[in-house]
């Protein structure tokens, strides 16, 4: 199988080989800041199951864990696209908005609960952690 997901003017396209390794939700503020939402939700591939066409621009930030992390988007429309952290720079997460699918599968574990918005509720069987996924669980 193979998934396709692209930025909102379409210049910028992945395909992505195979189910996802593992899909995040991330409620921390530089995930909602990126993706302008009340978290970001991200499908993790190996890089090497993943095949990019067009231009994407970069933003790299520190993220808590004090690695950084890699942000690419779109110069036309500004989609944030993907993305990878230095912690481990062979698995790379696709927004998982840009595919369009509602039946996408649902999140494998909720990152920073204690930012995540009281009104997102998740089935009981999504772990939750209050920071990372080395952190306390939250449920």
């Amino acid at each position: 199988m193979t998934r396709h997901s692209q930025c909102q003017c379409g210049a910028l396209h992945i395909a992505a080989e195979g189910e996802p390794d593992s899909i995040v939700m991330c409620s921390c503020s530089a995930c909602q800041r990126r993706s302008g939402s009340p978290f970001g939700e991200g499908a993790y591939w190996h890089r090497s199951k993943l095949a990019i066409s067009g231009e994407a621009r970069e933003y790299v930030r520190d993220a808590e864990s004090g690695k950084p992390f890699h942000t690419f988007f779109c110069p036309i429309c500004g989609t944030s696209l993907y993305f990878y952290s230095e912690r481990d720079v062979d698995r790379v997460g696709v927004a998982v908005g840009g595919f369009v699918d509602a039946a996408f599968p649902p999140p494998h574990r909720s990152v920073f609960e204690e930012r995540k918005h009281a009104w997102i509720a998740l089935p009981e069987d999504v772990p939750g952690f209050i920071r990372g996924r080395d952190s306390a669980r939250s449920r």
